[in-house]
């Protein structure tokens, strides 16, 4: 029998040229994510924020996502994909280039404006890649090829606390303006997202209209959205993941310092980089290769398992075993996203652009956890607020076992 291919149509056609172009963008919201963690703790220190006020550059980012997800969803079935990528691009270049003005002020509500508008991007970018990715060839091939994409994904979370942690923490042990420290790092990346942007403008796209019909919808009567159960539970489990994830990373720099005397900022965002993110990109490689032979819902309740086990490692508090449980964890959760997003996806026919607005929409559960944990945190101390994306996981291992089942 012929190997099916990984990337190609129905017809045969294909789409390596547009699979590469849509793949550069997980990377650069990867990017725009993982530089947050750094942020997190350096407005705690320029700004004298808590560390619970500082879980407002999360809520600003993921309330972004919710706020622009159903929008950027209409926008994109009404106008295409490529329109709705190229919007997604310039937002997010213009949200970057309002750190300058941001900076004269020297407050903290500037600074989240512009992450706000920088999550509009993303959002718009999130809604479009995630789905083009998924019919971008074979359906059975969706999850290898969507965790293949978010692979780079994964890459762009490398490089986003090792060049903050470099540019910004760097910057401030010379004595340079503590506010300049955030400028320039998103001034530059304001360039190279417009840069991509024009990319997009000059290069022809495949418009591909995911099928009429599906196995959900055999009779004559289509069925609504929300009374699709396995759809409704991908929702819910996709909140509580990113929820999980973002927790982990916003205060992974005060958990390293805390548990670790005499390691420093910029120590622990090496730490965070290659350890914690770099594990995630290896596990988002590896993990669309183990989906050759083994089911994604099957491999999604054991990682789910295994990190409810890292983060009782955690929260135990027993310093450098529990540092390397957490950023352990980082291989586990790698594939959760893309492999809930493909799982919720599943067989819904025309309604998989409406269906994935909502999964990104879910994004939201990102922007109330970092504030729950800095509050446990500011309480007591940060191991404790890790027992949230412990309870974040035993949701995910119950979508793996029964959630995903149509």
């Amino acid at each position: 029998m012929k190997k099916q291919s990984l990337i190609a149509g129905a017809n045969g056609q294909r789409y390596i040229i547009p699979f590469i172009l849509v793949t550069s963008l997980f990377f650069l919201w990867g990017f725009a994510h993982s530089l947050l963690d750094v942020l997190n703790k350096h407005f705690q220190e320029i700004l004298h924020v808590s560390r619970a006020e500082s879980g407002l550059v999360q809520f600003s980012v993921y309330g972004g996502y919710f706020l622009a997800a159903l929008p950027a969803g209409y926008l994109i079935n009404r106008f295409g994909y490529k329109k709705g990528i190229v919007t997604g691009l310039l937002l997010y270049a213009l949200g970057a280039f309002l750190f300058y003005p941001a900076a004269m002020f020297q407050l903290f509500w500037p600074f989240l404006v512009a992450l706000l508008i920088i999550a509009f991007g993303l959002a718009f970018l999130e809604t479009a890649a995630n789905p083009y990715i998924s019919v971008l060839g074979p359906k059975e091939s969706a999850g290898r090829r969507l965790n293949l994409s978010q692979s780079f994904n994964g890459l762009g979370w490398i490089f986003g606390p090792l060049v903050g942690g470099m540019i910004i923490f760097g910057m401030q042990s010379k004595g340079d303006n503590q506010f300049d420290t955030l400028t320039w790092p998103y001034l530059g990346v304001g360039m190279v997202v417009f840069f991509v942007a024009l990319m997009f403008m000059k290069t022809p796209l495949p418009e591909i209209k995911p099928e009429e019909t599906s196995a959900l919808h055999p009779g004559t009567k289509p069925r609504k959205l929300w009374s699709i159960k396995h759809f409704r539970m991908a929702v819910v489990a996709q909140f509580f993941y990113v929820a999980a994830q973002t927790g982990i990373n916003s205060f992974f720099i005060n958990y390293v310092t805390e548990s670790i005397p005499g390691v420093s900022n910029a120590t622990a965002a090496i730490i965070l980089s290659f350890g914690g993110m770099g594990l995630f990109w290896v596990g988002r490689l590896s993990g669309s290769m183990f989906m050759k032979s083994v089911a994604p819902q099957r491999l999604l309740s054991v990682y789910a398992l295994l990190s409810i086990l890292m983060m009782a490692l955690v929260v135990a508090g027993f310093g450098w075993l529990s540092v390397v449980a957490l950023f352990s964890t980082y291989f586990f959760m790698s594939i959760m996203f893309p492999t809930i997003f493909v799982l919720g996806l599943k067989d819904m026919g025309h309604l998989t652009q409406k269906a994935s607005s909502y999964l990104v929409m879910a994004i939201v559960g990102g922007a109330l956890c970092p504030m729950l944990m800095g509050y446990i945190a500011d309480q007591s101390h940060i191991r404790l607020g890790y027992l949230i994306p412990l309870m974040c996981f035993a949701v995910v291992l119950h979508f793996g076992l029964r959630g995903y089942r149509k």
